[in-house]
């Protein structure tokens, strides 16, 4: 399986697909921080920056999943929710992507006010657009609790899958009833006693192939930033950073990353879809 990311950020949809044994064939990120880091973990994935200028053409017919957690800024109950009158509502460019790729897969995040946001305007476009491409569309409400997280951290998951390339609505089908597992523990995640589920702690292989990075647990995850006192995945050696530009970038490309957890939830069942429709 072949995957690449937009609004990439600090690589949380790649390392996700790394865990699920996917290519990272792409990514695309402005921000330059995050730029650095997503070419120390993925090296050999191509990178992009400014989504509104990158040429796409040459992907058209090679991805097999697109994921983007397209700006949330214009939505969050943190910000001013000027929606689409905020110069960072790129939801039309990743569109403008995603008609040029072709991917089979689309998995969109965004932040819980997308929801309600003028009555649900932007979340039903985001829906309707999709459809208009040919894509069967299921939307979910994930917490990072529900995989285990000690916090909560609501987002909205948009799984598109390309109906025309199946015949049937299955992969989304699939994802549904995948998903009605996730929420299982996510009022008792808040406790110091959860965990993720066993089988996650013990995995290392996945359809087949070999991951570079075991998926981690939930033990010792810090009640507050990792910045400057756990390892928190974020090189510190990067060249030309100082370490209070590494200190707030860091923070800040933490709080606008996906859970990558929540993210394997969701490719685990298009690989189990993937790989055993094909099975005889």
């Amino acid at each position: 399986m072949t995957h690449a990311s937009l609004f990439s950020g600090i690589g949380g949809f790649d390392l996700a697909a790394e865990w699920a044994g996917w290519t990272n064939a792409f990514n695309c990120e402005i921000d330059p921080f995050c730029q650095r880091i997503l070419k120390y973990h993925f090296p050999h994935a191509e990178q992009y920056g400014d989504i509104k200028t990158a040429d796409f053409t040459v992907w058209r017919g090679r991805i097999d999943v697109l994921t983007g957690g397209f700006p949330c800024q214009p939505f969050s109950l943190a910000g001013k929710r000027r929606g689409t009158e905020d110069d960072r509502y790129l939801w039309p460019e990743m569109l403008r992507v995603i008609r040029t790729v072709r991917p089979r897969w689309v998995v969109g995040e965004n932040v819980l006010g997308i929801v309600n946001w003028s009555q649900g305007m932007v979340f039903e476009q985001v829906c309707a657009d999709l459809e208009a491409e040919g894509y069967e569309v299921q939307s979910f409400v994930i917490p990072a609790c529900g995989v285990g997280a000690p916090h909560q951290r609501y987002r909205v998951w948009f799984v598109a899958h390309h109906a025309a390339a199946y015949g049937s609505n299955a992969g989304v089908e699939a994802m549904q009833e995948r998903g009605n597992g996730v929420y299982a523990d996510r009022d008792a995640a808040d406790t110091e006693s959860q965990r993720l589920p066993v089988p996650w702690k013990s995995r290392n292989r996945r359809a087949g192939f070999e991951n570079r990075h075991i998926i981690p647990d939930w033990w010792n995850f810090p009640t507050q930033s990792p910045v400057c006192s756990r390892n928190d995945g974020v090189p510190d050696g990067l060249d030309g950073i100082t370490f209070p530009s590494w200190r707030i970038q860091s923070i800040k490309g933490f709080g606008n990353a996906i859970v990558p957890q929540v993210a394997l939830q969701i490719f685990e069942t298009i690989n189990e879809y993937e790989f055993n429709r094909y099975k005889p």
